[in-house]
Parts: C-alpha cells; sequence; structure tokens
C-alpha cells in the first residue's frame, strides 16, 4: 500500500512530460510533412522536392 504513494504521483508527473513533449512536437511542426521524410531517406536531395512537389499537386 505505501507503494501507491510513490507510483501514484511518479505516474502523474510522468503521464505530464509525455503531453508536454507531444504539445511541443505539434506546435513545432515535426507533424506537418509527413511525405518528404521517407522519400529523403530514398532519393537524392534534389529528387525529393520535385517528387514531394508532384504529389502535393495531384
Amino acid at each position: 500500500m505505501e507503494i501507491l504513494y510513490l507510483l501514484l504521483p511518479l505516474t502523474i508527473i510522468v503521464s505530464i512530460v509525455i503531453a508536454a513533449f507531444f504539445l511541443w512536437s505539434v506546435k513545432s511542426g515535426q507533424y506537418e510533412d509527413l511525405d518528404r521524410e521517407p522519400m529523403r531517406v530514398l532519393m537524392d536531395d534534389d529528387q525529393v522536392e520535385s517528387a514531394v512537389s508532384r504529389k502535393v499537386d495531384s
């Protein structure tokens, strides 16, 4: 029973930290362009821009 006095506040603190990091990543634009990063791994830099722009135009 005494362990609950440690685990409950620890769980709340960890969940607040996780939520803060998630909100920071959303506000900083980490999830804005989900198509470019997979393309960047596979292609050269000049090909990525043209492939992403073609996909956006379609």
